[in-house]
């Protein structure tokens, strides 16, 4: 990878702009959108859908509201025939066999409690009752509000009769008897149980789930086939609703049952102000278009916005999205380092998209030339770095050369050795610039492999000059640069220079050098088999200078008995920064 790509920390396609990692996040900000822009005709369908519930609603109430006439026609015909029969009887109910016809007529007739003819006073001149009384607010009725409405005028009268715990709950029917001249001749009423009265609920044009009640003309109930229908929440009742019906125009209204349950009521007069028919139907409810008209009012405008987004999403994937995929992939392979492929396919692309791929295909061949002029340059660079190394290797040489001339042009035995331990240590040096310039990467040296080399090189060059001395060389890797490799190379050449006029001068041995790197330290030891350990009052220029270098690498020098007899010169410092050798390389 170029040094430019391997040293900024972000991809090539990221320094450019692009973000491939965002088009997930554009996919779904486009599907947003446009679930957003088609969202209004979702809506509006809906709102219309509501106003046709509402619609629906609405007819609802009407056909609840003549279901609820025509729940009560039985009950209203059953009414009318009643009146009928008493006017038919109203002439006859003052002749010696009143009694026995009225009692045989209830006997006959199904659904009669009683018959009664009464007189302007309210007593009960014939009637077909019990023998042990009559029913309370019958007769005698002089104080009853039935008789006392007739007595006022009334023609007919429809009302409940009064509570007797001898008589099931009643309806008292009556209607006025007048004289030739209209003068008030009593009543004739009729007792009708209301039972036999209540609508009947098995009408199939009812909603299911109705009930029905009689009420009075106060909207008090009267009998119902359910009561709770008819109980309200919060413990109330319907009473009062032919007046609320009254007032507001109109006798269909709405409420909530005992149990809580929204429900639909209508009502319709039976006989005059007096009795009514209810009807309770339980509510619709906000969803109930759904079920009234699944198919009209729900699919069918989901089923356009789902289809209208399908097709969309399908064309936006067709021209825009699927092309941001492609360039996705062409910039992820970009973030790789690999700038030879092509975003060729978008040519075929929108306007929009052929734009981007453009720019994507200048970028790869901006950063293939930058690339390409870098790696010149570095190897240019390089091949500098390599004839400066050997330049200087070959003029350190020379160097050594002429100090070899000089050391063997002097007769002074102490100048000749001063001589030999300077061009050896030129020598060394340049030994680091030999080792930078072979090397595959001329900043950095392996300190094993260089120092295995610089003490075979030290060994070598004084082997004419003595007995044989034997070398061997444990060292671990690491890759420093060289301004920590000069010291490190000096103070072996001391240490070693040293082993050979101490330990080894006319008798030869056996040299170790070892290098360990052990973390942030590391510990560089010549050991041989010499005296041992030189007095401290031996030390001169080398041990000094090995002091000097071991200061240059933040560590100390010391001298230290082998186990097994001879000397080690020691020296423990910090580790270089070490550069790992795929990165050297």
């Amino acid at each position: 990878m170029p040094a430019e790509t391997r040293t900024t920390g972000r991809s090539p396609a990221r320094r450019f702009g692009w973000r491939p990692d965002r088009l997930q996040g554009i996919r779904f900000r486009l599907g947003l959108a446009m679930a957003a822009a088609l969202l209004p005709i979702f809506i509006l369908s809906l709102i219309q859908t509501q106003a046709d519930f509402r619609q629906q609603a609405e007819a609802r109430r009407v056909d609840l509201q003549l279901a609820a006439e025509r729940s009560s026609a039985s009950t209203k015909a059953r009414l009318d025939s009643t009146q009928v029969l008493l006017r038919a009887l109203s002439p006859a109910a003052l002749g010696p066999y009143c009694t026995p016809r009225l009692s045989a007529l209830v006997d006959d007739l199904e659904g009669y409690e009683g018959l009664y003819r009464v007189s302007p006073t309210g007593q009960a001149v014939c009637a077909s009752g019990r023998d042990e009384g009559f029913r309370s607010g019958v007769a005698p009725a002089g104080q009853s509000g039935w008789f006392e409405r007739l007595r006022a005028g009334e023609d007919m009268v429809v009302m409940r009769a009064p509570v007797d715990s001898d008589y099931p709950p009643a309806l008292i029917v009556a209607i006025r008897a007048e004289r030739p001249m209209g003068r008030f001749d009593g009543a004739m009423a009729a007792v009708i149980p209301l039972t036999t009265l209540q609508p009947d609920t098995r009408d199939p044009a009812l909603p299911q789930g109705s009930e029905t009640a009689l009420t009075d003309g106060a909207g008090r109930l009267l009998t119902a086939s359910d009561a709770s229908a008819f109980q309200l929440s919060g413990g109330g009742d319907v009473a009062g609703w032919v007046e609320r019906a009254r007032n507001d125009g109109a006798a269909v209204f709405e409420a909530r049952d005992s149990r809580g349950q929204r429900r639909d009521y209508a009502g319709a007069a039976l006989a005059g102000g007096d009795l009514y028919v209810l009807i309770s139907a339980p509510s619709p409810g906000l969803l109930s278009w759904a079920r009234l008209n699944p198919i009209g009012a729900l699919l069918l405008p989901l089923g356009a916005w789902l289809t209208a987004f399908a097709a969309v999403m399908l064309l936006s994937e067709r021209l825009f999205i699927r092309w941001l995929d492609y360039l996705e992939r062409v910039a992820a392979i970009y973030a790789k380092g690999r700038f030879s492929v092509r975003p060729i396919q978008a040519m075929n692309a929108p306007s929009e998209i052929r734009v981007m791929a453009r720019t994507l295909d200048e970028m790869a061949e901006a950063i293939t030339v930058r690339d390409r002029s870098l790696t010149d340059s570095l190897a240019e660079k390089d091949a500098l770095m390599r004839e400066i190394h050997h330049r200087v290797k070959n003029n350190l040489q020379i160097i050594s050369s002429l100090l070899s001339m000089q050391q063997r042009a002097v007769a002074d035995a102490s100048a000749k050795a001063a001589l030999g331990d300077t061009r050896q240590r030129i020598s060394a040096l340049a030994l680091i610039y030999r080792t930078l310039y072979q090397s595959d990467d001329v900043r950095h040296a392996d300190a094993r492999v260089f120092l295995t080399e610089l003490v075979g090189q030290l060994i070598a060059s004084e082997a004419g000059r003595g007995p044989m001395v034997v070398s061997s060389v444990e060292a671990d890797t690491l890759y420093v640069d060289p301004d920590k490799l000069a010291p490190l190379a000096l103070w072996l050449v001391e240490a070693v220079s040293n082993a050979q006029k101490h330990a080894f001068a006319g008798r030869g041995g056996h040299l170790k050098v070892r290098f360990r790197v052990d973390g942030a330290t590391s510990v560089l030891e010549v050991e041989d088999d010499g005296p041992g350990v030189p007095s401290d009052d031996d030390v001169g220029v080398g041990r000094t200078l090995m002091g000097a270098f071991a200061k240059q690498l933040r560590g100390e020098a010391q001298m230290v008995p082998a186990p097994g007899g001879g000397t080690i010169a020691r020296m423990t410092f910090a580790t270089p920064e070490a550069v790992h050798p795929e990165e050297a390389s």
